[in-house]
């Protein structure tokens, strides 16, 4: 399948806090590359014949394209407010479909039955209506006025809380999760999701977090979403179909599926396509 518009996207490659100047081997869309620090202490990416691809360095880590990206990348303005602890959770791999990886962040009614008494539990398993749109300007998927119920909404939590969300994607394989802080009723806590397309069916997911907690170490802090997330992948890596269907007719949503639904629609009207099933199977 062709990469189609996805190959002028930037993509996450590597952490900026772990370059060197011997660098690390890794694959982009099937393609090999080579990551590293120049004798300048700036980050490089280049192709094994020498050719050097586009690079930035934002929100901790190096980002690359194959194609013509856009001469930025999207924008989380909470990146640089003062108070928040930046945290490189690192990496981790799934065989699945990127945009599979993408979706599952963007589910909420699986929390109480993958995340048990941690971001969920049972009897609270009904997903309250919520508001989806795909914004115009931005050209981004919405979701807002969500809630849920969560025995340990993140690593500084005391109790159970009603924990209020949003949801964003700003690229095809990048979402931005604006939840309930709970060290600052009123502020929100911001988890990101940055996922490097290795192939159609294997990811690397580099989760981010740009959080208001003065308390919890930063291992601790790394260590809680490390696990939130390898909880996630063994549910990523038994999906069928492997690839995300695009075929409205494919799978049946719920109304708990609306921000999967308008997630969808967006990748098809962009022909955002690496990683998906174009034709029901």
């Amino acid at each position: 399948m062709s990469a189609s518009a996805m190959i002028d996207q930037w993509y996450p490659v590597g952490l900026v806090s772990q370059l060197d100047e011997v660098g690390d081997d890794t694959v982009l869309m099937g393609t090999a590359i080579h990551v590293s620090k120049t004798a300048d202490g700036l980050a490089c990416v280049a192709r094994p014949e020498g050719r050097r691809l586009p690079v930035l360095e934002r929100f901790g880590h190096v980002w690359t394209s194959l194609g013509t990206p856009p001469e930025d990348l999207f924008a989380i303005p909470e990146a640089d407010q003062p108070g928040r602890r930046l945290v490189d959770v690192g990496v981790v791999r799934v065989r699945c479909s990127p945009l599979r990886a993408v979706e599952n962040f963007l589910d909420i009614a699986h929390f109480p039955f993958v995340h048990t008494d941690i971001l969920g539990a049972e009897p609270h398993t009904e997903v309250a209506k919520y508001e989806v749109e795909i914004r115009e300007k931005e050209d981004e998927v919405w979701a807002t006025k969500v809630s849920f119920y969560q025995p340990q909404a993140a690593r500084s939590a005391e109790g159970g809380i009603t924990t209020e969300y949003m949801y964003r994607v700003p690229a095809p394989t990048c979402s931005v999760l604006y939840k309930t802080c709970p060290a600052r009723p009123g502020e929100w806590d911001v988890i990101c999701l940055f996922v490097q397309p290795i192939a159609e069916d294997l990811c690397d997911v580099w989760p981010w977090m740009a959080l208001y907690d003065d308390e919890s170490l930063m291992t601790d802090l790394i260590h809680f979403q490390q696990m939130i997330f390898v909880q996630d992948r063994s549910i990523l890596e038994n999906q069928i179909p492997t690839l995300l269907p695009l075929d409205p007719g494919k799978e049946i949503p719920t109304r708990a599926d609306m921000t999967s639904v308008a997630y969808r629609r967006w990748l098809k009207r962009h022909h955002y396509t690496y990683g998906a099933q174009l034709v029901a199977q």
